[in-house]
């Protein structure tokens, strides 16, 4: 039987002294989120102002692309800083295994942040960084119970005994 060398995270000692770990969880979610708002408006400047010109690639393909880059780097600090101590199995298998139905209830949000951006485009007439910041703190509280109750939710443990 192998057995799992344990080690102190940030995470564990951040929860230790503060409390609830579900509000701690959302703490840190929305500091994340905080990062990966601004990666995702980072890279929708560059493609808004050196690659797409068009209606549709300003308002459709640059912030498809540019969430899509902003989604990996939140899964990263989601899997690593935020539900570590929630995953049982530590490894590659596991990291890729939720990064499937992360990027799938990111892509819902990521419905409502578009949604939302159109929205705020065709009522207020504001730039599209503005109509996606806006779009992106209505569709952060989908992706947190997402991420919550569907993608890092505790799974059940295999225990096997050695006879």
């Amino acid at each position: 039987m192998r057995k799992l060398i344990r080690l102190t995270t940030a995470s564990e000692i951040f929860n230790r002294f503060t409390g609830n770990p579900m509000s701690i969880r959302f703490i840190k979610f929305v500091v994340s989120r905080l990062l990966g708002t601004l990666v995702d408006t980072f890279v929708l400047w560059i493609l808004t102002k050196f690659l797409f010109f068009s209606y549709v690639g300003q308002y459709i393909t640059a912030p498809a692309i540019s969430f899509e880059v902003a989604m990996f780097h939140n899964y990263l600090f989601s899997y690593f800083l935020i539900w570590y101590n929630d995953i049982p199995l530590k490894n590659s298998r596991d990291f890729f295994s939720r990064l499937i139905p992360y990027n799938i209830s990111s892509l819902f949000g990521f419905s409502i942040k578009m949604g939302f951006l159109l929205l705020f485009e065709r009522l207020f007439g504001w730039d599209v960084l503005w109509c996606n910041i806006a779009a992106l703190l209505i569709s952060g509280f989908v992706n947190f119970f997402l991420a919550e109750k569907v993608v890092f939710k505790k799974r059940a443990r295999i225990v096997t005994h050695d006879n």
